[in-house]
């Protein structure tokens, strides 16, 4: 079956959805895979993801591949003629390559199936609230759950033809953090009868970056970053509530936790000291790709030899990606896909280069075939 993959990625390009909002999408992938051989089909939905499982010759095990299909809050500025239609939101972090990579993977084994059963994976979600511990719970389990599994994710800072991976660590630990803070509002003359959220938020945020270089390992790198806060209502009234948004990154479990447990001591110091209330919420938490020896050492060998990418030993990033929980069960690996983009991860103005796609669907038909 002859494939426009530029095509669908343009498709799906144009109708990014949020986390198990992927209405259009999962129909616009349904409507390819009814298009295939249907004999060695079997398909599944969950939710709005779906999986495809592949029957093998002979098999004797179920490889797994996983994409994501869920798009970010940005509204988009690439200028490109089939930009986002969805106002306010876009693949920004390359979720529309993620998944016609994998069909054009798919549409291969469709017409040519090998040995063993294929397992592909079109997980909602992962942008929030996170999609793959609960198809892990749900549906990934008894037949379907994979023997092995991989993965990818674009990477905008590596040429194309470039496959960035390596063994262990590849993507921290991360959890959203969520800090609110309520007082005693009133008049800015009269600060004495009131209890001044702004103030207290002031304290907390240099309070938790201390955290970092006091209490962690400067060997277990962690970072806590505060990117919103919101509090008040006009200039002249102080503020009765702040909230403190923002994110926590560690390159090991055990430093996530803490980290956790000294934000909540610190909380509770702010909530003694300006005599106000104050909970967290950890909202969306993801635990760390972490690459297994054996299937990471064996795709590395096999694409230092291959003609038409070029392996890139990398280090360990501080991004997240909820596959991390795929392979806590299951042995595997993700790398980093380079296209070429001079705007990075969900920026409004990424754009890959679309020769990566055929790059990655090449090489990954390819080394699928020897496994």
């Amino acid at each position: 079956m002859a494939v426009d993959l530029t095509q669908i990625r343009r498709d799906l390009h144009r109708i990014p959805e949020l986390g198990y909002q992927e209405f259009k999408t999962q129909a616009y992938i349904m409507n390819y895979l009814s298009l295939l051989p249907q004999e060695r089909l079997q398909i599944k939905t969950w939710k709005t993801g779906i999986l495809v499982k592949i029957k093998g010759t002979n098999a004797k095990k179920l490889i797994g591949y996983r994409t994501d299909i869920d798009g970010l809050p940005i509204e988009e500025q690439t200028g490109l003629d089939f930009h986002s239609e969805h106002e306010g939101k876009m693949h920004a972090c390359g979720h529309d390559f993620h998944m016609t990579i994998a069909l054009g993977i798919l549409t291969y084994f469709a017409d040519h199936p090998i040995q063993d059963d294929l397992l592909f994976i079109f997980q909602p979600a992962e942008e929030g609230p996170g999609g793959a511990e609960a198809m892990l719970e749900e549906v990934l389990v008894g037949d379907w759950k994979p023997d092995m599994i991989m993965g990818l994710h674009i990477a905008p800072e590596y040429p194309v033809g470039t496959i960035a991976v390596k063994e262990g660590l590849l993507f921290a630990n991360t959890s959203e953090l969520f800090i609110d803070l309520r007082g005693k509002g009133g008049h800015a003359a009269y600060p004495q009868l009131t209890k001044d959220m702004v103030v207290a938020a002031a304290h907390l945020v240099t309070q938790l970056q201390t955290i970092i270089s006091r209490n962690v390992d400067p060997l277990d790198s962690a970072v806590i970053t505060i990117g919103k806060i919101t509090g008040g209502t006009v200039q002249n009234i102080i503020a009765e509530q702040a909230r403190l948004e923002g994110t926590i990154r560690t390159l090991s479990a055990e430093g996530m936790e803490l980290v956790k447990k000294r934000i909540e001591n610190v909380v509770k110091g702010i909530a003694v000291s300006f005599e106000c209330e104050a909970s967290i919420d950890y909202g969306c938490n993801y635990y760390q790709v972490y690459n297994h020896h054996e299937p990471t050492k064996a795709f590395m060998d096999f694409v230092e030899k291959y003609k038409h990418a070029n392996l890139f030993v990398c280090k360990e990033a501080m991004t997240g990606e909820d596959f991390g929980y795929m392979l806590k069960e299951i042995p595997g690996f993700m790398f980093w896909l380079g296209v070429d983009s001079p705007f990075g991860l969900h920026h409004a103005k990424l754009s890959p280069n679309e020769e990566a796609i055929e790059v990655a669907v090449s090489l990954m038909t390819d080394y699928i075939c020897t496994l």
